[in-house]
């Protein structure tokens, strides 16, 4: 099977990508199986009914939980190193710190501190996104911190093909994977994958091809970084555009190729730019290209401040077309 370059016109949301996904592996493996809050159909199927159905289909291998996100990431975990193939859900992703520990001193850990002799193949499912007023709880993008954990594999699709096809790269993995949806994108539509459409951990896409500047970018604010490279296109400029797709493990090759061509980059992602992981691809790309760069690698993240409730504090603390814009105009030197 290979990556397809012409999805089928059909339409599907993230919330349906994700479902086609868990029946395929479910159907496929027997060992997968589907625990979290609300997952079950007798309780709704999920918050966005990304896994309506499957208790219907697949009987106790889909489990709904007690609100408690460390005993759902404990059995998780005991799940994996038995032998079985979890897919956990964290509702939100803000709410996973409450697990730090199990995903972090166990997850993370467990095959180095095994010498190599047990595998975790835990894929944790969680969901965040600004944008619809979920306020500070319920809207942080954390995968900073999960990056900078060793033993973690950390993936943020962009589109519902995507979304279906990482799902299944993580699933299959016999590491954990975070895996992180979405908010906004859970509820729209895009091109439905083709059935054998499949992309591996660890490698990005080139969506817009271009040769004065990259912008490197991942999740939702890679529709907002298409929209300026069309409008810079039309003053003269053109913009390779780069979804990584999978934070870690990181595609550095993609990466230095296409900085390596333009000569200048901007990075964008919707978690605060402060810390994020826009800083660790800029050393990297100053650290192995500082002397072909024509112009300092410019960042665009979320102000260094919980997510506001307002509506318009809220726009202000985001990424906006506007200040990728300016970026890309910063580094141009215009």
């Amino acid at each position: 099977m290979s990556e397809a370059n012409n999805p089928p016109m059909k339409k599907i949301s993230g919330s349906q990508a994700t479902a086609m996904a868990l029946d395929e592996a479910m159907a496929r493996d027997p060992t997968v199986l589907v625990l979290g809050e609300d997952v079950a159909d007798r309780e709704g199927g999920g918050v966005l009914g990304a896994t309506r159905g499957l208790s219907t289909k697949y009987g106790d291998r889909v489990r709904s939980t007690p609100i408690s996100e460390q005993a759902i990431l404990g059995a998780a975990v005991g799940a994996a190193i038995a032998g079985m193939r979890p897919v956990a859900e964290v509702m939100l992703m803000n709410f996973i710190t409450v697990a730090m520990d199990q995903i972090v001193n166990h997850a993370a850990k467990i095959r180095f501190m095994s010498g190599g002799k047990t595998a975790v193949p835990l894929t944790l499912r969680t969901m965040s996104g600004c944008g619809s007023g979920n306020g500070g709880q319920h809207s942080d993008m954390l995968e900073a911190w999960l990056a900078h954990t060793p033993g973690l594999k950390v993936v943020v699709p962009s589109n519902p093909a995507d979304q279906k096809a990482l799902l299944l790269s993580c699933i299959f993995d016999d590491d954990p994977c975070i895996f992180v949806e979405t908010t906004m994108l859970m509820m729209t539509s895009g091109p439905a994958p083709e059935p054998d459409y499949i992309v591996p951990l660890g490698k990005a896409k080139v969506v817009r091809p271009g040769t004065d500047v990259t912008i490197i970018t991942y999740g939702r604010p890679i529709y907002d970084c298409l929209a300026v490279a069309e409008q810079m296109a039309a003053d003269g400029v053109s913009v390779e555009v780069i979804d990584l797709r999978t934070i870690v493990p990181m595609d550095e090759e993609t990466i230095l190729n296409s900085v390596g061509r333009t000569k200048r980059a901007v990075i964008v992602h919707e978690a605060v730019q402060a810390f994020g992981v826009g800083a660790e691809i800029a050393s990297r790309l100053y650290e192995h290209l500082f002397t072909d760069l024509k112009a300092p690698v410019q960042r665009v993240g979320a102000k260094y401040t919980p997510v506001p409730f307002s509506e318009s504090l809220e726009r202000a603390y985001m990424w906006s077309q506007d200040r990728i814009k300016a970026a890309l105009i910063r580094t141009l030197g215009r």
